[in-house]
């Protein structure tokens, strides 16, 4: 399958301010690229980018035997992603996600369990999104926006020993009953099992096609998508991810 994606900002800025873009294909889908990834801007500030890529054109493939290590015998560069972080309190949630989840299979039937909970206990809601909402504030509100449900569920797994990595990209609604809802960047985790990385998507918990990773960290401090040196507002805001039918 070929799927067209990309995105463009806009923003107002009273005066020349320094931006970091996060916006590239992440470097584990360049083969997948049919030309070059750049960003272009107007004027000349890193604020655009599109692209184009070859995808799998089916839906995302589960594994259901994914054994869970033991810490002790976790690499070492996995040990990073069972610590707390900025968004990810799993220190304040561990008595509660043992609570939850002690009781349940481990490895992919915990993660999934972690899944079907927050997907359910959180109510999808952009009119009271805001950038600085934790992990603990989310399970309290139980309200939030993808990043959120990411955040929450990341929380609960790593509290569960369960090595989890935030993830933002394009997600596309391909396959899917219409009517669509107007593209955006998603976010979704990466969890540790069986030796090596499984995604798991706690907002939309199914099988979806078109999934493009851009960046992954610790939380979403770690990979905005744009990072502003000043002040400065988002005026314009498009994503898209279309199939392109030949």
């Amino acid at each position: 399958m070929r799927i067209h994606i990309g995105c463009e900002m806009s923003f107002d800025f009273p005066q020349e301010t320094p931006l970091i873009a996060m916006l590239n294909v992440h470097y584990s889908r360049a083969s997948d690229l049919e030309r070059p990834d750049f960003l272009t801007s107007n004027p000349p500030v890193p604020i655009e980018s599109y692209r184009d890529i070859r995808a799998p054109g089916t839906f995302e493939m589960g594994e259901l035997m994914a054994w869970q290590h033991e810490v002790r015998d976790l690499p070492a560069e996995t040990l990073l992603f069972l610590l707390p972080s900025r968004f990810c309190e799993s220190d304040l949630l561990a008595s509660e996600a043992w609570r939850l989840f002690g009781h349940t299979p481990l490895g992919i039937p915990r993660v999934q369990a972690v899944c079907d909970f927050v997907h359910n206990h959180i109510v999808f809601n952009y009119g009271n999104a805001r950038p600085t909402r934790t992990a603990a504030e989310t399970y309290r509100e139980q309200s939030g926006v993808c990043r959120d449900f990411a955040h929450l569920a990341v929380t609960f797994c790593r509290a569960l020993n369960i090595p989890t990595r935030y993830c933002t990209g394009y997600i596309s609604d391909i396959g899917m009953p219409k009517p669509w809802s107007s593209m955006d960047f998603a976010a979704w985790m990466e969890v540790y099992l069986g030796g090596r990385w499984h995604v798991f998507d706690p907002r939309n918990n199914a099988p979806r096609i078109g999934r493009i990773l851009i960046a992954s960290g610790r939380d979403a401090a770690d990979v905005p998508l744009t990072h502003i040196f000043g002040p400065g507002t988002l005026a314009g805001f498009k994503v898209w991810t279309d199939e392109i039918v030949e």
